[in-house]
């Protein structure tokens, strides 16, 4: 079920279904117990294999190879495409030239994020859109209504129609015809050489060493087909996201696995995924942005990602109000971590100098000798430099009897338990 309400949002019936396994399942449990995996947006993936310290680790100084098969792969395509996308999108799709990439999100007309997307351009009128595995139900059901009339396009007015009627495909899906492609991802400094393991044409290895941020390149790599792009979503500098078909996918994997062993290349799980994007300051859905503060592109510090200067995208009478008004916004904490002092976690106060609350924890991950926050917070406030605290909630009901507190209201007066410090909201590695 889809639709919109007469307020512009966007409205999604989320069905409960059992998760499936991975199309590198079968490799994960070579690597790994059944205990490690989990369900995660209805698919079962691998938690860790070694440790999460020691994956988030081999990212940093070597590379790391990731499962990212779950992650929705759309093509739109016709010669409606750019144009579609220019009005379901923030960003701006019809300067994007063939071989580069854009970030951008998918709003409602009442401006809720319903997931923030990678745009690639394969073609002058053939592009393929990556979203979030636990959103991908719900933006095919968006943008199919956008197509079939039942979805809201401007709130001021109601009776704005859409004009593009292009051809949406699901990638991954083996029922329609079309090349399908999975995501798997190599991150860290070591990614070019271990990709030139799989290769004996120097010209192929010379194409990707020389593939820029943000853009993408199609070669054979032992022998499979693969769309490379200098994507990621680890803060790695040198890192590529390798779209090849599901059936080539565990070839691949193994293949990558083997040329990058001696480098040391590690597999890595979705612990180390969430440690290395936190530590970057990179948002992750329902956390840094939407979620229960519902917070905009704008305060999760992607405000370049909004083009308030297109003509028009669903969202943007919205997001223009946003603009004007926001007062709080995401910013990156750096904390100690040594042995004895506690994690931070979510929902954790956020304190001033004077001890008042002033916004909370979204996420948090350790990452050597220190642990980052990404923490909702006052805009005032988030001064890279700021010296800031952190009110630690109670963990335990004997915590609680001793008078630590369940949550912090904004404004509330606390003792810090934890020193901390705004440094630059995005790293990279």
């Amino acid at each position: 079920m889809h639709g919109s309400t007469s307020a512009g949002e966007f409205v999604f019936e989320q069905r409960n279904v059992e998760p499936s396994p991975s199309v590198l399942y079968d490799e994960h449990l070579k690597l790994t117990g059944k205990s490690h995996m989990a369900a995660f947006a209805g698919y079962l993936m691998p938690l860790w294999y070694s440790s999460i310290a020691a994956e988030h680790q081999a990212v940093r100084e070597r590379a790391g190879l990731f499962d990212c098969t779950h992650m929705g792969v759309l093509e739109v395509s016709g010669g409606d495409a750019a144009g579609f996308l220019e009005v379901a999108t923030t960003n701006e799709v019809h300067s994007l030239k063939i071989g580069r990439a854009r970030y951008g999100y998918v709003l409602d007309a009442a401006g809720n994020v319903l997931d923030d997307i990678i745009i690639y351009r394969r073609g002058e009128d053939r592009f393929m859109v990556v979203v979030n595995a636990a959103n991908e139900p719900k933006i095919k059901s968006c943008l199919h209504g956008l197509l079939e009339g039942k979805v809201t396009l401007d709130t001021d007015q109601p009776d704005r129609k859409l004009g593009y009627r292009p051809t949406i495909r699901d990638m991954r899906d083996g029922s329609t015809p079309g090349d399908r492609r999975v995501d798997i991802a190599l991150q860290g400094p070591a990614s070019i050489e271990t990709l030139a393991g799989l290769t004996d044409d120097a010209s192929v290895v010379q194409r990707i060493t020389a593939l820029k941020s943000f853009a993408l390149v199609e070669e054979r790599l032992a022998g499979t087909d693969c769309l490379l792009c200098r994507t990621g979503y680890t803060g790695a500098s040198i890192g590529f996201e390798l779209f090849v078909d599901p059936e080539q996918a565990p070839r691949l994997w193994n293949l990558i696995l083997e040329a990058g062993k001696s480098l040391g290349v590690l597999p890595c799980g979705l612990g180390a995924r969430d440690s290395l994007r936190i530590e970057a300051g990179l948002p992750l859905y329902g956390h840094e942005l939407d979620g229960k503060f519902h917070i905009s592109p704008l305060e999760a510090g992607y405000g370049w990602a909004v083009k308030l200067g297109k003509d028009f995208f669903i969202g943007k009478a919205a997001m223009a109000r946003v603009a004007e008004t926001y007062d709080m916004e995401v910013a990156r904490l750096e904390l100690a971590a040594t042995r004895g002092v506690r994690p931070v976690r979510p929902d954790d106060a956020i304190l001033d100098e004077a001890g008042a609350c002033i916004g909370w924890v979204l996420s948090a991950a350790k990452a050597n000798e220190k642990q980052y926050a990404l923490a909702y917070i006052n805009r005032v406030a988030a001064q890279e430099g700021a010296e800031l605290g952190v009110y630690y909630l109670a963990r335990s009901q004997s915590q609680i009897e001793q008078g630590k507190r369940q949550a912090a209201a904004k404004g509330e007066k606390l003792k810090a338990d934890l020193a901390g410090m705004v440094v630059s909201r995005f790293a990279r590695f």
